[in-house]
């Protein structure tokens, strides 16, 4: 057993030191992927503390993969039922654009370079953003984001490779890279 179950099991019976580890060790990235993928700051907060909880309360038996995805799985699936949620709440074409400077982007990233980056990533289409999220901040290999998102292996790597050169074009455009 690698340590982070571990850390995970000894959380589950109250150890606050355990807990602690598990949410520095794991907390910003979940953030950024929930940001990422809900598009709103409070929602990200919300899913991250969700699936700590999520994760305390239901340990799976099977411990083929790692603590790292099993989080990130979960918190996957918490920024897709808040995309939902937000959807049906707000009419998408009255909304205003991410624009740069924006209170979401600038509570979650300091450097001027990490925020045109998330701003970037916020403006490509829900399916391009997806995987390039899964794959760059939840670290999923091609062969999972395929088998969460139920495509072709070959669908995933097709839409990693022109949400990168969307961010690399609109990126050179801004003056942020060469």
């Amino acid at each position: 057993m690698n340590s982070d179950w571990e850390l995970l099991e000894n959380a589950v019976k109250g150890d606050r030191q355990a807990w602690s580890m598990l949410v520095t060790k794991y907390q910003a990235k979940l953030k950024s992927l929930a940001l990422l993928i809900s598009g709103s700051s409070q929602s990200a907060e919300d899913i991250v503390q969700e699936t700590f909880m999520a994760a305390i309360h239901s340990i799976p038996k099977n411990r083929n993969g790692t603590v790292k995805g099993y989080l990130n799985t979960i918190a996957y699936r918490l920024s897709l039922k808040e995309l939902h949620r937000l959807r049906r709440e707000i009419d998408l074409d009255e909304t205003e654009p991410i624009v740069p400077g924006s209170n979401q982007i600038e509570a979650l990233l300091d450097d001027e370079r990490d925020k045109a980056v998330a701003e970037t990533i916020l403006n490509l289409d829900f399916d391009h953003r997806l995987i390039l999220v899964l794959r760059f901040y939840g670290e999923y290999t091609f062969e999972e984001m395929a088998d969460l998102l139920q495509i072709p292996v070959g669908t995933a790597k097709s839409r990693l490779f022109y949400a990168v050169r969307y961010c690399r074009q609109e990126l050179k455009r801004r003056g942020i890279i060469e």
